[in-house]
């Protein structure tokens, strides 16, 4: 088992939308059994975990670093997240826990850099999830955009056109209730598009 503070990085200049594996994403059943295991001391628990949750990390702090600060922050959490696994008391709530140790550093880094990104450099990638999008504008200000909308929203659409992770898996992996992702990735594509000036009439018509 790999040392978690020399875990694979993420490639930040990958293809945004890019499939993440094509193995079925683990239960609560398998969370929770990993995370005891990683409270107990067992390093292969906790890379299944670093493995699994990877992709939700990647996408929260995608949608408020600089792309280029991403990889860096990422190791930071599973980092602080190995140190600190024997503080989390409830093994099935891993992936909330684990979220909140990403805004945590997130906010860390702007509390010790004082500085934002131009929205002009955010980002390189290409999104595919929403092909409508994708075709239509360069990611670039896809993300930007993004970046700009309410908290909620920006962490559920980036998770869901980043990550490619469905309603479903983004609840279980952060905590929220299935309800609460549904209605945050309708509501914030929703604005998104207003953004862009894409209708949904115009949508329909592209995909016809």
């Amino acid at each position: 088992m790999a040392n978690p503070e020399m875990a694979p990085r993420a490639d930040s200049d990958r293809v945004v939308a890019q499939s993440l594996s094509s193995e079925a994403r683990p239960g609560p059943r398998d969370v929770a059994a990993w995370a005891t295991a990683a409270r107990q001391g067992d390093a292969g628990a906790f890379e299944r975990l670093h493995q699994a949750f990877a992709p939700m990390v990647h996408g929260l702090l995608l949608a408020r670093l600089p792309l280029y600060e991403v990889d860096d922050v990422m190791q930071d959490v599973f980092v602080a997240a190995f140190r600190q696994i024997k503080t989390l008391r409830e093994p099935a709530a891993f992936g909330g826990w684990l979220a909140a140790i990403a805004r945590q550093r997130a906010a860390d880094f702007f509390r010790r850099s004082h500085r934002t990104e131009p929205l002009d450099a955010a980002s390189s990638a290409t999104m595919a999830a929403d092909e409508q999008l994708a075709a239509k504008l360069d990611a670039r200000v896809v993300l930007s955009h993004i970046r700009q909308l309410p908290e909620a929203y920006a962490e559920t659409l980036m998770l869901r056109l980043a990550e490619g992770m469905t309603g479903p898996e983004i609840a279980a992996a952060t905590g929220m209730t299935p309800d609460s992702a549904r209605v945050n990735l309708h509501r914030g594509l929703k604005l998104l598009r207003e953004r862009l000036g894409i209708s949904v009439h115009q949508s329909d018509d592209s995909s016809a």
